[in-house]
């Protein structure tokens, strides 16, 4: 068994959520200049092969990776994933990365709410109290009748409902297949999903901004090279709390490097969906 390691899976955790706030700062400035699946097809095809060898590592190698008694399952969830991040980043360019962030920060506690019709898991009324606390955080940020309402603002929250289901059906594929499994399929059925629609959008790119590209795919697979690293030395329920704190590196990079604004209505609503979901962890944790 793995010797757990709490202080270094939360050194991981953060490098991790950095890594990716990098990674969201470099999809927003490549996807404002040119076409969303293009940007994501690249970034998909540096996935996969990462993804390709580290199976290729694995015992058994590549055919053991793939093998899977849920093909369906398995390409659902890849190509699932890949629509939510096509949404995600859309939302980057019309909304921000600040205020994306803040309405995507409300998935852990729709993971919480659906586990129970999609896993058959008991959710007690105090989590339940809590999700209903962060969607009032939720509606704090977007504002619904006090200002004009930004239809683009549900983009992001379709994205949040998206990326929780991928969570519940990766949980519900667990049951019958390894790790390594699902995630060979993520990445090789995702890039071949993703290659499909981008390459009708494939435009020349500056020599300049191939450079950012190559930093958004390293920022890509570093990022899940540390999760996994992660993952493999501290428990899930002890390291995912400092997820959150993606919300902050995001926060600094959207002030910093593209002039985004925090408007108070959205750090109370952040304050009140991260209280909410560090409440639902803590609870699975505790009940667990």
């Amino acid at each position: 068994m793995t010797e757990q390691n709490t202080r270094l899976g939360i050194l991981l955790m953060l490098a991790t959520t950095l890594i990716f706030a990098i990674q969201d700062g470099l999809s927003r400035h490549l996807a404002a200049e040119y076409n969303v699946y293009m940007v994501i097809m690249i970034r998909y095809w540096f996935f996969a092969a990462f993804v390709l060898a580290v199976s290729a590592r694995k015992p058994g190698g590549l055919r053991a990776a793939a093998r899977t008694t849920q093909p369906f399952l398995q390409t659902f969830r890849a190509l699932l994933l890949v629509t939510e991040i096509c949404l995600l980043i859309v939302a980057f360019t019309i909304l921000g990365l600040i205020e994306t962030h803040a309405v995507f920060a409300f998935y852990p506690l729709l993971i919480a709410a659906l586990s129970g019709p999609v896993l058959g898991e008991y959710v007690g009324w105090r989590r339940w109290t809590a999700i209903g606390i962060g969607f009032v955080g939720v509606l704090i940020i977007l504002e619904p009748g006090v200002t004009v309402f930004e239809p683009a603002a549900i983009i992001p929250l379709i994205g949040a409902l998206m990326f929780a289901l991928y969570g519940l059906l990766t949980r519900y594929a667990a049951r019958r297949d390894t790790a390594a499994t699902s995630f060979f399929w993520t990445g090789t059925v995702g890039a071949a999903g993703m290659t499909c629609v981008g390459m009708w959008f494939w435009e020349p790119m500056a020599p300049a901004d191939w450079g950012w590209m190559a930093a958004l795919c390293l920022t890509g697979v570093l990022g899940h090279f540390t999760l996994i690293k992660c993952y493999a030395v501290a428990e899930a329920s002890a390291v995912q709390p400092f997820a959150y704190l993606q919300l902050v590196f995001v926060s600094i990079i959207g002030v910093a490097v593209f002039g985004e604004t925090i408007r108070m209505n959205v750090a109370i609503g952040v304050v009140i969906v991260v209280g909410a979901g560090l409440f639902t962890l803590w609870r699975q944790r505790k009940v667990a």
